[in-house]
């Protein structure tokens, strides 16, 4: 029994590992997300290799104008899409010339920060999905796009080693699915810790074992009295037998 419950306290701690090794994954996806990010704004405002003949800030609105115009030449832009880019973006090209490259920039650090994670991750959606729809689809879109996803779908585990978690502020943005569906279950995940759930299992296993050891005892003081029952009867039987020969 002993074997037993060593084993499931072995088992115990490999999920535990394993739960911290998804962690810090998530943790390095958001970070490389954020870096990502990050270099998409820079890139924009310093232009390749840091020369200004590239750079947004040098010439505003040029590059994102003729962008825009290209993209309402494009087959697989969907027409609503298109009617946004004439009748808004063309319009405001001056403003979203700045707006795009400070706010990648801001929520490259914020990812990276783990600040206002919720948020970033959403605001980046949005930036996103107006990339694809504009036509442009490609490896690196669907990597970034995935690891949005990604993020969203970990819960509190993207929250892990960010100001968020250090403020307090992980609470304010977090999903409250599962808690609302299952509120009985995460009470029970709140109030047991992994010593309490060892301690459970042990109690659990002790009681097992004694349940087979009283069960063990009983059955030996069964078949005790089932042979004395025997031993009485067969002396019994002797006894008449001998009666009748005499």
């Amino acid at each position: 029994m002993q074997k037993v419950v060593k084993a499931a306290v072995h088992a115990a701690d490999r999920n535990t590992l394993k739960k911290h090794v998804f962690q810090y994954l998530v943790v390095l996806m958001r970070i490389l997300f954020g870096v990502g990010w990050l270099l998409a704004g820079v890139t924009k405002m310093l232009g390749k290799g840091g020369s200004t003949g590239h750079s947004w800030f040098a010439q505003p609105g040029v590059f994102l104008n003729d962008y825009l115009i290209k993209v309402l030449d494009k087959p697989n832009v969907p027409d609503f899409y298109k009617f946004f880019i004439e009748e808004v973006a063309i319009k405001q090209v001056w403003v979203l010339n700045y707006a795009i490259p400070i706010t990648q920039v801001l929520i490259g650090l914020f990812l990276i920060l783990g600040f206002m994670t919720l948020p970033s991750i959403l605001t980046c959606l949005f930036m996103h999905i107006n990339f694809l729809f504009s036509g442009n689809i490609n490896l690196l879109s669907i990597v970034l796009y995935t690891s949005a996803f990604g993020l969203l779908l970990s819960g509190k585990q993207t929250y892990m080693l960010s100001l968020d978690q250090y403020f307090k502020l992980d609470h304010l943005f977090n999903w409250h699915i599962n808690k609302a569906k299952n509120p009985t279950n995460n009470t029970l995940k709140e109030n047991f810790s992994q010593n309490d759930l060892k301690r459970l299992l042990q109690d659990s296993f002790n009681e097992i074992s004694n349940s087979v050891e009283r069960a063990h005892i009983s059955q030996n003081e069964r078949i005790e009295q089932f042979i004395t029952y025997i031993q009485e009867t067969h002396y019994s039987e002797n006894s008449r037998s001998d009666k009748k020969i005499i």
